[in-house]
């Protein structure tokens, strides 16, 4: 069990955790790229800041729609993989998101619920500062959450997911607010346990912590579509700040 008050700086940087989520929607993330970007009317070739990219994918799309793209990630193999992809206008980088980034970009997009993970309370703070930090003085700042209210009332409480013949059974819970998974699987032999803790931040506590940012909450979204957000129904929470 990874028991590390930094999990996710393991989990991500194993193999596994890039198996069990092999299957995202690749055209789903484009399309939302496409909406995002004309929604916030980015000007040609504008520079962008993908932060928490994992592999990139985000990042190698808005590069291809001629974004000058920097992909940021604390995972050294993600980013290593990623810098496959480099040319002269993307580039990654292994990156802590608690600290700015030192430069200033059209808009800083931190997506597919790359937040939260913090055992220190003071980092969700520090990392919407340093996005913030990065912004220029037209840019956006862009975070795409889960909806928490809406993950717990639709939780699924235990599954087994196969993929590439491991059989992970994961189970999911609500503890000290935090949404948990746990992910038990055996591999040539051997058996790992790793576990996912994602602070279930609702919309209020976000505009809590854009307060003692000083930072100013733009729009809110509820699905990839940009549609409305519902605390009851929307799957994600979309908030454009700056």
């Amino acid at each position: 069990m990874e028991n590390t008050s930094q999990w996710f700086a393991s989990w991500f940087d194993t193999p596994y955790y890039h198996i069990l989520y092999k299957d995202r929607d690749n055209s789903e993330a484009q399309l939302f790229m496409d909406i995002l970007t004309h929604y916030l009317n980015l000007p040609e070739h504008g520079e962008i800041l993908d932060l928490a990219c994992g592999k990139g994918r985000h990042a190698i799309y808005l590069n291809s729609l001629g974004y000058k793209v920097i992909g940021a990630d604390l995972s050294e193999n993600s980013i290593a993989h990623a810098k496959q992809f480099e040319n002269e206008t993307l580039h990654f980088q292994v990156h802590d998101m608690c600290k700015p980034f030192n430069k200033q970009f059209d808009a800083v997009f931190n997506l597919f619920t790359s937040f939260g993970y913090f055992e220190n309370e003071d980092d969700n703070l520090k990392t919407i500062q340093a996005i913030q930090a990065d912004l220029n003085e037209t840019g956006f700042g862009v975070i795409d959450f889960m909806n928490s209210n809406y993950v717990i009332d639709n939780l699924v409480p235990e599954e087994t997911k196969t993929v590439e013949n491991i059989d992970f059974q994961i189970k999911r819970f609500v503890k000290d607010g935090y949404i948990i998974k746990d992910i038990l699987f055996d591999d040539a032999g051997n058996t790992y346990q790793f576990q996912e803790r994602v602070r279930a931040f609702t919309l209020e506590d976000f505009q809590a912590l854009f307060d003692q940012a000083g930072v100013y909450l733009l729009d809110i979204f509820g699905d990839y579509k940009l549609h409305k957000f519902n605390k009851n129904t929307s799957e994600r929470l979309i908030m454009i700040f700056k």
